[in-house]
């Protein structure tokens, strides 16, 4: 199993310097996530070779290794010319990955839950498209369900990540979106949400969260009235009300062996403690498994 850090609280040190810096906090593996000067939200990667080459470099000299790149685009788009445009982002990235000997990216559904059918219809012809690339370099995909996105809802999101059919391709639970993938529980149960997932969880991110039902779902106040907004955090464990103890029992109770990457976002004025508690945490949970 690959305990890795998401740098993203990172982001305004030079990518070698992100490097050394999660060398420095004790980790050995870093998730490579949307960055604006190498690969941003949204938008065409701009990596050239030049900053691959000092990733590399900055990779092989403290002998950190990436477990993933997770790039976002809007592949799932109900507009074609996004959709098209997500496609070409994708194929770039993949050779980026390629280039950084990096054999797993992981990525969310995206699209709009306001129009799910459309929506989902586009993700299977980005598909089309990309499965072939993905299987020819080698590289493995695991998805996500985010919120806000067309596939929202954990037994939904696994039902249709084993509908792609390919053994490389595999769920991602992310542990600080457990109250919007639940659905109509208010409780979230997540001993059943990851056993419904199973063989194919092959991916978690770590950080905490609030229950935004609670309160007869007035935990937070929206205006106005009605809104959309999904609204979650992504916190030290401890911070919010994520059950971790049924998290990681479930975890070590499906011998799981994949990626736990620390996804803490809230923290920037203190990332360094941030990191280095979540690494501790997780590795005394973790370390030993499967």
């Amino acid at each position: 199993m690959k305990i890795a850090l998401d740098p993203y609280m990172f982001r305004a040190l030079p990518l070698t310097d992100v490097v050394r810096t999660a060398a420095d906090l004790g980790y050995s593996h870093i998730e490579l996530s949307p960055r604006p000067d190498f690969m941003p939200f949204f938008l065409h990667p701009r990596a050239d070779d030049a900053k691959v080459a000092e990733l590399k470099n900055a990779l092989r000299e403290t002998g950190v290794e990436l477990s993933s790149i997770l790039p976002l685009y809007k592949w799932s788009s109900p507009d074609e010319t996004e959709r098209q445009a997500a496609v070409r982002y994708w194929k770039r990235m993949i050779e980026v990955a390629v280039e950084l000997e990096c054999t797993l990216m992981n990525s969310e559904f995206n699209g709009r839950p306001e129009r799910a059918a459309e929506s989902e219809a586009a993700f299977w012809r980005s598909l089309e498209e990309l499965l072939p690339v993905f299987e020819r370099e080698g590289i493995a995909l695991n998805l996500e369900a985010h919120p806000d996105d067309f596939c929202e809802v954990n037994d939904q999101a696994v039902d249709l990540v084993r509908a792609i059919n390919k053994p490389w391709v595999n769920y991602l639970y992310c542990a600080p979106h457990t109250f919007h993938l639940s659905g109509d529980d208010p409780g979230a149960d997540i001993a059943s949400m990851l056993r419904y997932a199973g063989d194919k969880l092959a991916h978690v991110h770590i950080a905490d969260s609030f229950n935004h039902k609670g309160s007869s779902g007035l935990r937070y106040i929206l205006n106005p009235p009605g809104t959309p907004a999904r609204v979650h955090q992504h916190l030290d464990i401890g911070q919010g009300e994520v059950d971790w103890d049924v998290f990681f029992s479930t975890l070590r109770e499906l011998k799981f062996d994949g990626v736990a990457t620390v996804c803490v976002f809230a923290w920037e004025e203190r990332a360094r403690e941030s990191s280095s508690f979540m690494l501790e945490r997780v590795s005394k949970e973790l370390a030993n498994q499967p």
